[in-house]
């Protein structure tokens, strides 16, 4: 399977890490210049999903948008079904060579696969597939953040670049947030445990691999004025936690489950 890493020009410290990362897993990959937001503010300018409403891209989040985009160029040109995107601050479990070598564990119709983990609840389908090598596979029913690993189709990186043609979307939004028409009817997965999770997360490496694109997220978000958080009455508190319950039997009845996907543990290079 072609595996392609996004990469800036300005972090060959993060590149360095992703050659790592892959030589430890034993799976060769290409990696993809990405698109420096800071070298674009005018990016900033281009036309923006109305679901945001007045909260503004930042030209580093657009500008991850179009490295994506890039990937999936290059995707939709290749004979393979599938190819996995990675961005250039994940670690890798133990297993994920395995995996990553070839595609035949991923279902017929799958059209997206995400592979890691943002550790926070989304919810997934009770019905199992499995993946092998201690891996399976569940429906992604609810959004879970991030694009830091996922194995995508041909047809549907196809999709993904008419969608975006004229409009910019943060990039975990488009691929994992059913909030977003871009992808009706697709047939999203979720891999657990996870094959990857971004530095950030992990107590080990969070230093050397901060996130890119949170620092001016927050500050666009805080200049919106949307992050003043208002005090909720008792009343409107009781209305939502009248609602939970109520998500919670619908969610029991219709076979999902709301969970944190685990990370598959790290550790030395297949054998």
């Amino acid at each position: 399977m072609k595996c392609l890493v996004i990469n800036l020009d300005r972090s060959p410290d993060r590149l360095a890490h992703m050659r790592g990362e892959f030589d430890r897993i034993g799976v060769a990959f290409e990696r993809v210049v990405a698109v420096d937001g800071y070298s674009h503010p005018e990016l900033e300018q281009q036309p923006q999903h109305p679901i945001y409403g007045r909260r503004q891209l930042s030209s580093s989040e657009i500008a991850c948008l179009h490295s994506h985009r890039a990937c999936w160029s290059i995707l939709v040109q290749n004979d393979a079904r599938y190819g996995a995107i990675f961005e250039d601050d994940v670690v890798f479990s133990a297993n994920a060579g395995r995996l990553l070598a070839d595609s035949a564990w991923i279902p017929a119709g799958a059209d997206i696969v995400k592979l890691e983990t943002f550790f926070r609840k989304t919810m997934i389908h009770r019905m199992r597939t499995s993946a092998g090598h201690g891996f399976s596979l569940f429906r992604l029913c609810r959004f879970h953040p991030g694009t830091g690993g996922y194995i995508i189709s041909r047809q549907t990186a196809r999709d993904l670049l008419e969608a975006t043609e004229k409009i910019n979307v943060t990039a975990d939004d488009l691929v994992f947030n059913p909030a977003f028409s871009s992808l009706p009817g697709k047939t999203i997965y979720q891999l657990v445990p996870a094959l990857c999770a971004q530095g950030q997360f992990l107590s080990s490496m969070a230093a050397g691999l901060p996130s890119l694109l949170d620092s001016e997220r927050e500050t666009k978000w805080a200049a919106s004025g949307l992050a003043e958080k208002r005090r909720r009455a008792t009343a409107e508190r009781f209305r939502t936690e009248i609602g939970r319950i109520v998500e919670w039997v619908v969610d029991f009845c219709k076979l999902r489950r709301r969970t944190i996907i685990p990370l598959d543990s790290p550790g030395p290079r297949d054998q």
